[in-house]
């Protein structure tokens, strides 16, 4: 079919279970596009799949860097666009499922970001405050200049992030005030799954609990205790930096519990406006998100 299957969503709605399902039906591999999976040792906070949820599917982009590493979406695209390819080239049809959209897009699209040229002093100014403050910090300085492009970026994307400064300092505009074009560069047919809002909170609540039952403030003392420092790009994720906070602050598991299942809620509803605006997305009522259906789907798009 020399087709692409993108399953993406919001987080805890069911996106890894449908991609197994699928892969099995298909005979095919699943290329994660989510932007903390990539990290070995993030496993619980990331509610990474394990090897009896992926059910025999080979999995890619998965564990790929240590969690001291910066990685972009530049070199997402780098890793997955390989592996994308060979799928392609054995006549499969690849199931990219995750939801870092900006990851998705950098396979699905020619992504313009700007005819502005570049600047290396600044881009080093800002280099610097990543290395020394962390990813949320540089987020903040893009939010405070301008926060429409700032919420249409992951915090991790720091790329892209320091680009958007770039184009602001350099032409006194916003990057959100150019006119960038999405141009698919691949036949593609993306699903998702449309939880009602109250369900899927319900959902996310319940993934909470269960990553604090698995182990979760552990986790995060052993990568700490390993020599992770808390700015790195890994511990900016949902789940670890308010673990890190409340390790500081002498905080409870109920307080961080709250408090992370608060952001994951906020974090849902971004995805859901972002993956709103993909071109061609097919919304699936739980009921109806089978393979069966998607195949089906597939076929007729």
């Amino acid at each position: 079919m020399n087709k692409v299957l993108v399953i993406c969503g919001a987080t805890a709605s069911g996106k890894t279970s449908l991609a197994v399902d699928c892969a099995l039906k298909l005979n095919t591999q699943v290329i994660s596009a989510d932007s903390q999976l990539i990290y070995k040792g993030l496993d619980i906070g990331t509610a990474k799949p394990t090897e009896a949820e992926k059910r025999g599917v080979k999995h890619h982009l998965i564990d790929i860097v240590e969690p001291n590493a910066s990685f972009s979406v530049s070199d997402y695209r780098n890793a997955a666009i390989p592996v994308l390819n060979s799928l392609l080239n054995e006549g499969k049809t690849p199931i990219i499922c995750g939801g870092t959209g900006f990851y998705i897009n950098s396979l699905l699209f020619d992504l313009s970001y700007g005819k502005v040229a570049a600047d290396s002093k600044i881009r080093e100014k800002y280099a610097k405050l990543l290395e020394k403050d962390g990813a949320q910090a540089l987020y903040d300085k893009l939010k405070s200049v301008d926060s429409e492009t700032a919420h249409k970026l992951h915090i991790n994307d720091t790329k892209r992030i320091i680009r958007a400064l770039e184009i602001y300092e350099v032409s006194g505009k916003k990057k959100s005030e150019q006119n960038d074009s999405l141009i698919p560069v691949i036949n593609y047919t993306a699903v998702a799954i449309n939880y009602p809002r109250e369900v899927l909170y319900n959902r996310i609540d319940r993934r909470v609990d269960e990553m604090f039952e698995r182990g979760l403030v552990d986790e995060v003392k052993e990568l700490l205790n390993s020599g992770i420092d808390e700015n790195c790009q890994c511990m900016q994720a949902i789940g670890y930096k308010e673990v890190v906070f409340g390790l500081k602050n002498g905080g409870l598991d109920s307080t961080m519990r709250d408090i992370i299942k608060q952001n994951t809620r906020h974090y849902a509803k971004r995805q859901i406006t972002f993956f709103k605006k993909l071109q061609g997305i097919h919304w699936l009522e739980p009921q109806e998100a089978t393979a069966d259906k998607v195949a089906e789907i597939l076929k007729n798009d």
